[in-house]
């Protein structure tokens, strides 16, 4: 019966993933979406923050199939839920049940990121800008550098737009395996964006010639991802000191492409810091408040156990 829980009950009911957490009516909710959503980290991630802000929300997972995203989107507006991570299948399908979208995540035609405010749901694309944050983070400057991207999947794609928001980017090289996958990038980014770009079939020949001029190199394919850790679509003797060289992937945590470019003498961005800044760019959308930053990675490499 509600109101009968005991001191003991209440408070075993509010440790959540080992976050302890106040929850009352007062709460806004957020909540990640997806299909499978069980192996998600991001519940561990936002209250971590949530916590360490000292603010009133809370943040769980909706395991929402295809064919109930329209209803699932009716229920976030009418039950006030803040904001949501949305995460495969429903990135695309997503977009048509959305009041607006920022000029990012329409170019990238994803979102992966919703704020209700006052039941008008606004969509974001994080995961260019978390990158570009990792970069940041890790002291490098991408304005006036050379930049080339591996692949032209959604990854590739969201680092891409981003990429065109700064100003100046004298060249960008996209190279990729999937043909009509990286013409359509191509295309897009020709079209709504400014950037000068070129583009070729991801080989040894087309990664010489890109990586003896790049400055900076962004490796956005599953290459290298656990558990087949022991691969890369770089050979090692391309890698050189003068290159800054991020990879989406994050678990391992170092990647062989991170360290045969560590010891090329190359300054490495290892991908869990995309994960991390996308998050932080969620909370601060979400709250309006700065992100604690270092909390939400140790909570991430906390997480991932060995594979961190």
């Amino acid at each position: 019966m509600e109101g009968s829980q005991t001191k003991t009950e209440m408070g075993e009911a509010e440790e959540v993933s080992g976050i302890h957490m106040n929850i009352n009516a007062a709460s806004r909710i957020c909540a990640v979406i997806g299909d499978p959503v069980e192996h998600s980290l991001s519940p561990q991630i936002h209250n971590a923050a949530f916590r360490s802000a000292g603010i009133n929300y809370a943040y769980v997972a909706f395991h929402v199939k295809r064919g109930d995203l329209k209803r699932a989107m009716e229920g976030v507006k009418s039950l006030g839920i803040r904001g949501m991570s949305v995460t495969i299948p429903h990135k695309i399908d997503i977009i048509p049940y959305l009041d607006q979208t920022d000029e990012v995540s329409g170019n990238v035609g994803s979102v992966n990121t919703v704020v209700n405010e006052q039941g008008r749901l606004l969509g974001y694309s994080t995961d260019g800008h978390g990158a570009l944050r990792a970069l940041e983070a890790e002291g490098v400057e991408v304005g006036g550098r050379r930049v080339v991207l591996l692949g032209s999947g959604g990854a590739a794609r969201a680092i891409a737009f981003a990429l065109a928001t700064v100003k100046p980017l004298p060249h960008l090289t996209i190279l990729g395996i999937e043909d009509e996958e990286r013409e359509q990038l191509c295309r897009d980014l020709r079209s709504k964006t400014a950037l000068d770009i070129s583009s070729s079939y991801l080989a040894d020949g087309s990664l010489e010639e890109a990586l003896g001029k790049a400055e900076i190199l962004c490796h956005a394919t599953p290459v290298g991802m656990s558990p087949k850790s022991d691969q890369t679509v770089v050979p090692s003797h391309l890698l050189h000191s003068g290159l800054a060289v991020f990879d989406a992937v994050y678990t391992p945590f170092e990647t062989r492409l991170l360290k045969e470019a560590k010891a090329a003498g190359a300054v490495i961005v290892p991908g869990l810091g995309m994960f991390v800044h996308q998050a932080a760019i969620q909370f601060e959308l979400w709250t309006g408040q700065s992100a604690p930053v270092e909390i939400m990675t140790e909570t991430v490499k906390a997480a991932l156990g060995e594979h961190a």
